[in-house]
């Protein structure tokens, strides 16, 4: 197993809370990870089916017999069993009761805030870091073998082709999540969706011709689009909210948790292909926008992320807020060549912001991190800066 980050603050909360609650998206190394955190604890798996109609049968025997330092995997398959957790954890009241997994994060965090709200911590395990895999010594050989790659477990730790993996990952999500548990009907549209929205990588989002492109209502897309946030397959990044006296455009841009399924669905079929394909740019981007979440989740915190473009054009790709305040301007290029023009917009707008060079990065392709007089230039392997 390549160590995850997430680990120290999983077992730090497991000693404060009743239980602690794992979710993220499929294949993303959760139960791994709760197995290997917590080596001392009963593991049982809710997506076996004859443990998952004994918890619904008799809930009360069920946690009865595992009432402390139990795993629940896939949770979310036993709504029913939750109002009873409850009264488990309430019972003892002791910490790390119980871990609690699963992937649909739309059913678990509804079922988490009807019966557990103020019972339990809440983290999120995203596929693997360019920083997890720097420090597991499995460093890719090029930014380019990292967009195509992706950062799934499984296919990296076990050589499985990136060509091989993601098709038969998107028909297990359509099959298992989207048309059996969230009741969507028309699969073959939500497939085509899907493959659209990969088209719109770090583009603002304009739901009407995403729905229009995809012959379905506005709603429909809506919808979708929530469905694949629950799923944590895509997530919407805001607009920096103080206008400055700018005007500023409302919509959010569109990103995929992980560009190795972006590059898939894009028709990608090797790292060579993205040197030439028109959205090399916009996936770099969407792995640096990634790559920030992912640091600050290990640390079981949510970054305030935005974006800033202006009615003149004028863009800053990236906004770090802490304290209501900006703190980080970021331009993300792909090119592994510096350019002292990289820093244009930052120089323009960072200033009206407040934020001196100090505060103004330019992450690049490269590997290389040093200063210059318009701010500082970093590769992805250093985005850890930006975090703290």
């Amino acid at each position: 197993m390549i160590p995850r980050e997430l680990t120290t603050k999983m077992l730090s909360l497991a000693k404060l809370f009743p239980a602690v609650t794992l979710t993220g998206p499929r294949q993303s190394g959760k139960s791994t990870l709760v197995q290997e955190a917590f080596p001392d604890y009963r593991y049982l798996s809710l997506e076996d089916e004859d443990l998952r109609e004994t918890a619904l049968d008799d809930p009360r025997a069920f946690l009865d017999r595992y009432d402390s330092h139990v795993i629940l995997d896939e949770v979310q398959r036993t709504p029913a069993l939750f109002s009873y957790l409850q009264g488990a954890i309430d019972r003892r009241n002791e910490p790390g009761q119980y871990i609690l997994s699963g992937s649909q994060n739309f059913l678990l965090m509804q079922r988490i805030s009807q019966s557990l709200a103020g019972r339990v911590a809440v983290l999120h395990l995203l596929p693997l870091s360019y920083a997890e895999l720097a420090t597991a010594h499995r460093t890719p050989r090029t930014i380019d073998d990292f967009l195509f790659d992706g950062g799934y477990p499984r296919p990296l730790t076990m050589g499985i082709d990136p060509a091989d993996f993601f098709p038969n990952y998107v028909k297990t999500y359509i099959d298992r999540d989207v048309r059996a548990e969230l009741g969507v009907k028309k699969v073959s549209e939500f497939n085509t969706f899907l493959t659209i929205c990969a088209t719109r990588v770090g583009e603002v989002l304009n739901v009407t011709s995403l729905a229009n492109d995809c012959d379905i209502s506005t709603d429909t897309a809506r919808d979708w689009l929530s469905i694949l946030e629950a799923s944590f397959i895509v997530f919407r990044l805001h607009p920096y909210h103080r206008n400055y006296g700018k005007r500023l455009i409302k919509a959010p841009k569109l990103y995929f948790y992980d560009t190795g399924l972006a590059a898939n669905l894009l028709g990608m079929e090797s790292s060579e292909q993205l040197l030439t394909s028109q959205y090399r740019g916009n996936l770099y981007e969407n792995a640096i926008a990634v790559e920030i979440i992912k640091q600050y989740q290990a640390i079981g915190r949510e970054p305030k992320l935005f974006y800033w473009r202006d009615s003149n054009q004028k863009e800053i790709d990236f906004i770090i807020e802490k304290g209501g305040q900006p703190k980080y301007a970021i331009e993300v290029k792909s090119s592994s060549t510096y350019r002292p023009k990289a820093f244009e917009n930052l120089e323009d707008l960072a200033p009206v912001m407040g934020l001196d060079p100090e505060h103004r990065f330019v992450i690049y392709g490269g590997n290389e991190t040093f200063e210059t007089r318009h701010g500082q230039v970093i590769g992805i392997d250093n985005v850890n800066e930006l975090v703290g």
